[in-house]
Formats: C-alpha cells, sequence, structure tokens
C-alpha cells in the first residue's frame, strides 16, 4: 500500500512517485491551493493540492486531522525561501496526485498540541502513541533491544525462556496468582523474576544465559516502577562478580555510543557504606556535587537541646549540607525547605551563611549564638565552607535524619540547577550487607536469599550476622537503579544456612524451595548474575521523566488499565459454566 515513509523522503527522491499512509497532522486551506502536514511513525511530510479546480482538490477539502488517508504523489525541492530546516522533510514536499480516505475521525478527546491530563492519555493510549514523541520512544526501545540483543549474542550469551506460569516463592513483594482449572484449589504464581530458573539453567551447563523477561511484582508504585516491567535478566557460569560487571559496563558502554553517540567513560566503584555516608543512599545521582558532612562530634559540643532534646543516643546523628552559592537564597526560600525537611523529620532545619572570606567573614544564622569561635571553625573547615556558601544542617535519628538530607539534596540540585543535565554519571556500588533489619527486627535479605556472602565464615557465628558482606553489585546512572546482581550460593549446606537465618523455616524450604534445594546436589557450578531493568534504561536513553511513557499500555500507579478497565470482577457464572465445559 505504500512504498515510502513520510519520515524517509528527502532531496534523493525528487521528481519521483510516491505512496504514503499516515495521518492528516495538519490541515491549511488557502483558497487556490491546499497543504497538508502527513504523518506516520517515522516522520511528517507536507502534501499539496494546487489545482482548486480539480476532483481532487475538492475531496481534499473534506480532509480533517486525524484522518487515515493514502497519498500518491510526486516529490518536489521547496523554493528556498519555503524550506523548513527545523524537520528532516524540510527540504521537499509531494505534489498530490491521487488521495484515497481509509477512514474518517472524530474529534480527538486528546490535544496534541497541548499537554493533556494524564489520566486521559492512559485512557486513549493507542491515540497517545500516535504523538511524534511517543512514537520515538517506542522505536527507541525497539532499537536499545535489538542492540542488547547483538551485544549479548556477540559474548556468546544464549537467548533462553523461562516459565510465566511457576510456583509461588517468597521475593519481597506479593505474587500476582492464576487459579489452575486442572488442579482444584491450587495456583500458578508470575514470576517477580526468573531467578531460579536462571540458576538451574547454569546447573544445567547453560554456562552464559540471558533473556527479556517479563516480571510481576504487586508492590507500591512510583515513576520508576510498574507492576509487569521488563528486565534483561543475565546468568553465567564459571566467572566472578567482577567479569559480570566488566560485560555489563561493555554492553552500556556500547549502548550510549550507539544510541546517543555517547562515549561513557570507566564506572567507578563504590562501597556500600561510602555511598550512604556520603550522599544518604545506594542509589547516588553523582552529577549532584552536595555531599553529606557528618558533624554530630561538633554538635555534641554544644550545650543545648535546641538540636538534640536529650543525651544524644548512639543512633542520633546531625547531617550538614554546603550549597554552593546558597548565602543568597531568600529566608522565604529557606523556610520551604524547612517545611520540606518535616515531611521526613520531626526537627527543624538550621542554617548558616557564608559572605566573605577570613578574617573577614560575614556569618549569619539565627543559632549564630550558641557556637563558640572553636566549635563555629571546625564547622567551617569541615564542611568546606566557601564565600557565598550556605550550611544546613539538622539533628535527630540517624535513618530518619539520612532519609530526609538525601531527599533534600536531591530537591536542592534541582532547584539551584547545580546537576549537569546534559552529563552521564554511573557508578558500581558493591559490598551491601548481606542481610538486613526489618520492622519486626527480623532477618531479611538485603538483596535476596540465593545471594553468596563474601566473608562465608561468619554465618556461623550469630554475632558477626550484622558484618557479613553480600558478594553483590549495583549499577546506578544518574540516581536510578539501572540493574542489581550478585554472585550465587551454589552450595546446599550454604543455602540452607541462610534460610534458617532468615527464619524460612525446614517445612517452608522442602514445600518453597525443594526442587532447588535438590538441584544443589548435583555439581553445581560457581555463577552469578545481574537483572537489569529494562523500562528505566529506555527511560534514561529517551530523556523521559516518568517509566510509563516508555511502555506501551502501562498501568497507572494504583496498577490500574484506564483504557480496558482492569482489573475487572470475574462473572463468576461464567467462570462455572467454563469450568463445567472443561471437566
Amino acid at each position: 500500500m505504500r512504498t515510502k515513509y513520510c519520515g524517509e523522503l528527502n532531496l534523493n527522491h525528487v521528481d519521483k512517485i510516491v505512496i504514503l499512509c499516515g495521518w492528516v497532522n495538519k490541515y491549511r486551506n488557502l483558497g487556490k491551493i491546499l497543504f497538508l502536514d502527513m504523518r506516520d511513525r517515522e516522520g511528517i511530510v507536507q502534501i499539496s493540492f494546487n489545482d482548486s479546480s480539480t476532483y481532487l482538490f475538492k475531496k481534499a477539502t473534506c480532509l480533517k486531522n486525524e484522518f487515515c488517508i493514502q497519498i500518491t504523489g510526486i516529490v518536489k525541492e521547496r523554493d528556498e525561501k519555503n524550506k523548513n530546516f527545523k524537520i528532516s522533510t524540510g527540504e521537499i514536499e509531494v505534489i498530490a496526485l491521487k488521495l484515497i480516505i481509509f477512514n474518517k475521525s472524530q474529534s480527538l478527546p486528546l490535544d496534541f498540541n497541548h499537554k493533556s491530563l494524564d489520566e486521559s492519555r492512559l485512557k486513549f493510549r493507542y491515540l497517545d502513541l500516535r504523538r511524534p514523541h511517543m512514537i520515538h520512544n517506542i522505536i527507541m526501545r525497539n532499537k536499545i533491544t535489538t542492540i542488547i540483543r547483538s551485544f549479548m549474542s556477540k559474548n556468546k550469551f544464549l537467548d533462553i525462556e523461562t516459565p510465566v506460569l511457576t510456583k509461588s516463592t517468597p521475593e519481597g513483594a506479593r505474587d500476582y496468582i492464576v487459579p489452575s482449572r486442572i488442579h482444584k484449589n491450587k495456583f500458578y504464581a508470575l514470576p517477580q523474576s526468573p531467578q531460579l530458573f536462571k540458576q538451574l539453567l547454569m546447573i544445567a551447563g547453560i554456562d552464559r544465559y540471558y533473556q527479556i523477561a517479563k516480571c510481576f511484582r504487586d508492590e507500591d508504585l512510583r515513576s520508576d516502577r510498574q507492576p509487569e516491567f521488563t528486565q534483561v535478566d543475565i546468568e553465567a557460569s564459571f566467572t566472578t562478580g567482577k567479569k559480570i560487571r566488566n560485560i555489563i559496563e561493555k554492553m552500556m558502554k556500547y549502548l550510549w555510543k550507539n544510541v546517543l553517540k555517547v562515549n561513557l567513560k570507566k564506572f567507578p566503584v563504590m562501597t556500600f557504606d561510602t555511598a550512604i555516608k556520603t550522599f544518604g543512599t545506594d542509589k547516588p545521582d553523582l552529577r549532584n556535587p552536595i555531599l553529606f558532612v557528618d558533624i554530630t562530634d561538633i554538635i555534641k559540643e554544644i550545650k543545648t537541646e535546641l538540636f538534640f532534646q536529650n543525651n544524644i543516643k548512639h543512633d542520633n546523628i546531625a547531617i550538614a549540607l554546603r550549597i554552593p552559592g546558597g548565602s543568597t537564597l531568600s529566608n522565604s526560600k529557606l523556610q520551604i525547605y524547612n517545611k520540606f525537611i518535616k515531611r521526613y523529620v520531626n526537627k527543624n532545619l538550621f542554617f548558616i551563611k557564608i559572605n566573605g572570606n577570613p578574617p573577614n567573614q560575614n556569618i549569619v544564622s539565627s543559632i549564630l549564638h550558641l557556637f563558640n569561635t572553636t566549635t563555629l571553625n571546625k564547622l567551617l573547615n569541615k564542611t568546606f565552607a566557601q564565600h557565598g556558601d550556605l550550611i544546613c544542617f539538622v539533628c535527630d535519628i540517624k535513618k530518619t535524619v539520612i532519609n530526609a538530607m538525601n531527599n533534600l539534596r536531591a530537591k536542592i540540585g534541582n532547584d539551584l540547577n547545580i546537576i549537569d543535565k546534559n552529563s552521564w554519571k554511573p557508578v558500581w556500588i558493591i559490598d551491601f550487607p548481606l542481610f538486613s533489619k526489618n520492622e519486626l527486627n527480623n532477618y531479611i535479605s538485603t538483596h535476596h536469599p540465593f545471594t553468596a556472602p563474601k566473608n562465608k565464615n561468619h554465618l556461623t557465628s550469630k554475632k558477626k550476622l550484622n558484618h557479613i558482606l553480600a558478594d553483590a553489585y549495583d549499577l546506578v546512572i544518574n540516581g536510578y537503579e539501572i540493574g542489581s546482581g550478585s554472585m550465587r550460593i551454589n552450595d546446599i549446606a550454604m543455602q540452607k544456612n541462610v534460610f534458617d537465618i532468615l527464619n524460612i523455616h525446614e517445612k517452608t524450604q522442602k514445600e518453597k524451595f525443594g526442587f532447588f534445594l535438590q538441584a544443589l546436589n548435583f555439581g553445581t557450578p560457581p555463577h552469578g548474575g545481574i537483572a537489569l531493568g529494562l523500562d528505566r534504561i529506555v527511560m534514561l536513553l529517551t530523556n523521559s521523566d516518568n517509566i510509563r511513557d516508555v511502555i506501551a499500555f502501562p498501568k497507572t500507579t494504583t496498577a490500574s488499565c484506564l483504557m480496558t478497565e482492569s482489573p475487572s470482577k470475574l462473572d463468576i457464572n461464567m467462570f462455572y459454566d467454563f469450568k463445567k465445559k472443561f471437566n
């Protein structure tokens, strides 16, 4: 039906007859001449109808935006004064010779020229996807997956599918379950990840596996999370965590080079402990120059209950941020930040402005009277404060202060435009704790229960569990966790030991993981892997703000599909009729 896409036409096609299929993007009737912009997935081209006395011209006057049409025409170069260099087809136009209207269109419930409400965009997603920006994202996603497949194939990884209907195993989030028709009162679970299957493939001797896999997790959603998502799942045998990181680093450099023409430098490596102490998060945005400064020892010297109402406890902390150029911020702006910090901690944010250099420094603060000269100098020296800077700090329980100041750091970085939005700052985070404590003070896996420890001997001593490091690694780019991986446990005794520490009883071990534990008895090789979030990678490479903009048919933050109105109630009568028919 077509010989070319609209967006493919250029000066090389001048004087050639082409057949185009697409939609009316814009319509302009000037009386004796009629122009329309025709759009398909590859772009837009101008079509002109020049003779107002012809049947073709009169037929074209019936066109409206979003009519689905076919144009047969001849490509011509535009006059120099009429060329539009803002679009790829702006040097040419197509003189229409024939018009077929495939289908008319009602007025759209979306406004392509202005920002439509997210609810409308999701309800009429098939129309929202017509927008050039959205089409671009979908095409880019296809390009990215093609590049990944090519890279993995060249590196001898095999693309292997794993089951979607599987067994429910504890993996951190709630499962989506599917009832079995044949097995009464039994259910399948949709996979939260192919974790156990890819490890079983290593036991099977498939030493390099990958899959672009659909995963399902029933958990709270946000801008970079969906209930069903896609990950690039990778596993390899007879390797080390460092070698896996090297392969992934090469792949990411290959992606950025081929998609954005950007050469990424070698990825730095940072320990989990350093990331928390320096940035307050294990997903640091290294583009933001603001760093954490622990000033607890200095605040201890000031005898006032304004900072710590009681004697400082072991888990209390004072964290300061030095804001370059922040001394120019108005008091009203500072109060906005004080209000912001109280979303996370019920304490005030204190401010100190530094103007000038020693010995003529002018220090401005409502709490300046609490500091003697020695204490103030310690604070200025530890934060490396300079002329024009602002120091802000808060004091409270360690966990809440770190979370609060991490969020404040991100907000100030964006507000003051001190983050270089055109740069890329990847980083590997390593040496995570193998175990963490939950709200009930029970041990849980920081990553998952199949992660191998670095210091294996400590597993036998319950007193040293807090000091066991995981042989794990996360890839973070510009503050987004792009991938998480680890070396795996390949010894059945160690795996059972970890299950015991996690309070997974022997009966549950057998019920949930019996098949896997049995497999560990048959010459399991050393192996490890990583899962990369494909949706987040595409989001970064397309400069999108929300993961929904790179998924064709996403869900809302309440895990609903506004277009199909799912989830929906089950017609019980139809369900039982179905069972009778097949039983």
